[in-house]
């Protein structure tokens, strides 16, 4: 049965058929949820390059031209597969296909960690799985609440700090092109404070479409750093949705390296809901081939006081393309806000593309708040001044593609991933 119709109630008509069809029956997001994705669905459609947020990424044409069905069978791994994907120094967690895996998953008692599949939640948890991530505000939050997986929730309860790293990996393997949705919600309480590695594999020889939604919650005073390791292969195509909410004396940052990926499509929305909270959103990507990575951020400041920064880079290759759309929304009350995004890029190539779009929309007047970007070659000059101390080409081309790079891996405070993502970075090059 075809994913993509012809016209918008079509497409729905074939979701509720697949609902209604679909083997397990288990419905994991709140009823209410799945039917204002329904219903979303019908009036909004997939997205194409003809809505403005997908300009240069057409989810509905790969859709009906690589994935024809919702309805798919995964292949299940075991613990060999997934030990040289874990990091020595964390606590790993497995996600495969889009349900947590508790056998595959290192089972520690760390004081404060609380670990579930969403069918272990309460009732009052399960309805925080759609609190922040709607249905009604993207195609993709929907396609993902009508049919997501047994995903992951995590919980750090009130002034608990984690000691070491939770590495979630997540991992697909189907068996012929599949469609796999997962979702996850992470909670820190308040003045609490972890630090999250989420990895993302495709194993196997199947072009998978990947859809994945994470709602995170950042509570009073406390702090979530994240670094995102996106390294999924060719045979990949994702869209990548987290949702972030941070209250008061509240600290979010993120690093995400976008290393392969036919196509990586990242949408990161922060909302700093209460006074005098931080956010801080950076990324790193390399693309070669026809392989197309596109960052979509937007940080909304609500109340005063408050700090945002976000530094992306960006390598192109070959006939690849990469997108940044960066947007800062400062609202009438959100006084004091400070506010600083940045977007360079490199084009390694003539047929290379890169699309930026930094946005300010500021309703307050009291603020200070700058965008930039740059998109060029490499520095001649510098590139001259290697060679003429005897540095061939080539390699000098990779020590400043590097130095380039390096502000953003530096950021990632976990040795065993900076070192995964370098080698891989290094071996791109």
């Amino acid at each position: 049965m075809s994913l993509i119709a012809e016209n918008k109630s079509a497409v729905t008509q074939t979701l509720l058929d697949q609902l209604q069809n679909n083997a397990s029956k288990v419905a994991f997001m709140p009823d209410s949820e799945i039917v204002s994705a329904i219903r979303y669905l019908e009036d909004k459609g997939i997205p194409n390059n003809k809505h403005e947020d997908y300009k240069y990424c057409n989810i509905e044409g790969i859709l009906r031209k690589e994935f024809k069905s919702v309805e798919q069978s995964f292949n299940a791994l075991i613990p060999e597969d997934i030990a040289p994907l874990k990091l020595e120094e964390a606590i790993n967690l497995v996600v495969v296909n889009g349900n947590y895996v508790s056998a595959l998953s290192e089972k520690m008692i760390v004081r404060g960690l609380t670990v579930k599949a969403f069918n272990e939640l309460s009732a009052l948890e399960k309805n925080l799985l759609s609190s922040q991530a709607k249905s009604e505000s993207d195609a993709l939050i929907a396609l993902n609440s009508a049919f997501c997986g047994n995903g992951l929730y995590l919980e750090i309860e009130n002034a608990n700090v984690i000691p070491m790293p939770i590495h979630i990996i997540y991992v697909n393997s189907g068996n012929g092109n599949c469609v796999v949705n997962t979702r996850s919600f992470i909670r820190i309480g308040p003045n609490a404070e972890a630090t999250l590695v989420e990895s993302f594999y495709n194993i196997g020889n199947s072009k998978v479409f990947s859809n994945f939604v994470s709602e995170k919650l950042v509570e009073e005073n406390a702090k979530l750093t994240c670094f995102t390791f996106q390294n999924e292969g060719s045979l990949s195509y994702s869209v990548h949705t987290n949702q972030a909410k941070i209250f008061k004396y509240g600290n979010y940052s993120n690093m995400t390296a976008t290393l392969s990926g036919e196509l990586v499509r990242n949408n990161h929305n922060v909302v700093l809901a209460e006074p005098n909270c931080e956010a801080h959103l950076n990324g790193l990507f390399i693309t070669q081939g026809t392989q197309q990575v596109d960052n979509h951020t937007l940080i909304d400041h609500q109340m005063p006081n408050c700090e945002s920064n976000e530094l992306y880079k960006g390598i192109a290759k070959d006939k690849s393309s990469g997108t940044f759309n960066g947007k800062i929304f400062v609202r009438k009350d959100a006084q004091k806000t400070n506010a600083y995004q940045s977007s360079k890029n490199i084009l390694m190539s003539d047929d290379a593309t890169i699309n930026t779009k930094p946005q300010l929309e500021i309703y307050a007047d009291d603020v200070k708040c700058s965008h930039g970007t740059s998109t060029g070659k490499i520095d001649t000059e510098a590139l001259f001044y290697l060679k003429a101390r005897g540095i061939g080409e080539d390699t000098a081309r990779k020590l400043l593609l590097q130095a380039f790079a390096q502000e953003l891996i530096d950021k990632i405070e976990i040795p065993t991933l900076q070192e995964r993502v370098l080698h891989l970075f290094e071996e791109s090059l």
